[in-house]
């Protein structure tokens, strides 16, 4: 059983008992958070496909960590007229452990 749900702009595919890592959210570590935009779910055989999500189909999870992901590093240069200018960033992310898909 899986499912194909989206959260933060972006499509995950999602088991149960599995651990995703997704774009930050607004909840606790231990918080039981629900998605409900389903854009697929299967089950075995049988495939429900959503137009744009499936009725009635939600996926439950537990927030395991906030933490930060890996640092990105911006560098801009132009050639023969001495400009460097260096940036970072490091994305704030939470890790979801996926707990029950309901179709």
């Amino acid at each position: 059983m899986y499912a194909i749900i989206e959260t933060g702009g972006k499509q995950y595919k999602v088991s149960e008992k599995e651990t995703i890592t997704i774009e930050k959210l607004e909840a606790e570590k231990g918080a039981e958070v629900t998605f409900d935009k389903v854009l697929v779910f299967a089950d075995g055989d049988s495939l429900k496909l959503g137009q744009p999500t499936v009725a009635g189909a939600s996926v439950a999870g537990k927030v395991v960590a906030q933490e930060r992901g890996e640092r990105v590093r911006v560098f801009k240069f132009k050639k023969r007229k001495g400009y460097r200018k260096a940036h970072g960033h490091r994305q704030w992310l939470t890790r979801v452990l996926i707990t029950k898909i309901q179709g």
